[in-house]
């Protein structure tokens, strides 16, 4: 047992591993293998076809970013569309804001859900609530019959191979397009950026993004079990920028509890290093 160490490769020449206590779940679904572990620094943690997708230490961070932020921006925000996020933490920060009327939760694989539940149901509560409704099917497919229908989309996938490909293509991100409202806004996971395989994925999405929306930003947050711990999401509207639209009094007024987003860190994780700016320049 001293020897159980689940490891991943962040890079062909980099691995990242961590020290298991013991493996509490496996299958392969229709979809995926999914499984389940325990250790003695992050807790329990999921992962999908051997990459790791969130552990209870950890979990907050990438939840809250890809959540709070635009929120932020447009307070008023009602109805929501989540694709992806079958683990269920986008879901319990959303619920956090009563304004919110509904949140559709679009997973192509019920037996995320399930697992979840079953062993990370800190993560799983967000499912309880009533404004939430769960959708067992592929999420380009969902989106494409939407119209003016939502004021928040969020993309919680995967990586850009298997089950979460097509959530990186120009036509998914033209169908979320259509189907936000006039002061919509778009949030997804945009990779990392500091190897160069993940660096190559975060411009192709920043591509897509930025040929369809009028406002397309990257921010960024620090998440230890994820490649390079330096994670990048994209905020993509119809017109609203989130720093100068951004309404900090507003939200602070909410009085939600977070561990890691505030209203000074927004500010600040829209201020990118060098590095990234270069890809990004490198792109256009």
């Amino acid at each position: 047992m001293d020897d159980l160490w689940y490891s991943e490769y962040h890079a062909p020449t980099v691995r990242f591993s961590i020290k298991v206590n013991s493996q509490l779940y496996h299958e392969k679904s229709d979809y995926q293998a999914i499984s389940v572990f325990d250790s003695a620094e992050f807790g329990r943690f999921l992962t999908l076809d051997g990459i790791m997708m969130l552990t209870e230490r950890d979990e907050f961070i990438y939840h809250e970013m890809i959540t709070h932020p635009e929120i932020a921006v447009n307070p008023e925000i009602k109805n929501v569309l989540v694709i992806g996020a079958g683990d269920g933490g986008v879901a319990r920060e959303l619920i956090k804001y009563k304004q919110i009327e509904q949140i559709d939760v679009v997973e192509i694989d019920e037996r995320v859900v399930e697992v979840c539940k079953q062993y990370l149901q800190k993560t799983a509560s967000g499912f309880d609530d009533s404004r939430v409704q769960l959708h067992f099917q592929d999420g380009l497919k969902f989106v494409r019959r939407k119209e003016n229908a939502y004021d928040l989309i969020i993309v919680d996938s995967t990586d850009p191979f298997g089950p979460g490909e097509v959530l990186f293509t120009k036509e998914f991100y033209g169908s979320c397009f259509n189907a936000l409202t006039e002061n919509g806004i778009l949030v997804n996971q945009h990779e990392s950026s500091f190897y160069k395989g993940d660096a190559k994925e975060m411009q192709a999405a920043h591509r897509c993004n930025a040929q369809i929306f009028p406002v397309s930003r990257l921010y960024q947050a620090h998440i230890p079990t994820y490649p390079s711990g330096h994670w990048l999401f994209g905020f993509s509207s119809k017109g609203l920028d989130p720093i100068k639209d951004f309404k900090p009094d507003y939200w602070n007024s909410f009085g939600i509890t977070t561990h890691y987003y505030n209203t000074p860190l927004h500010l600040g994780a829209f201020a990118l290093p060098n590095y990234i700016k270069e890809l990004l320049a490198d792109e256009k």
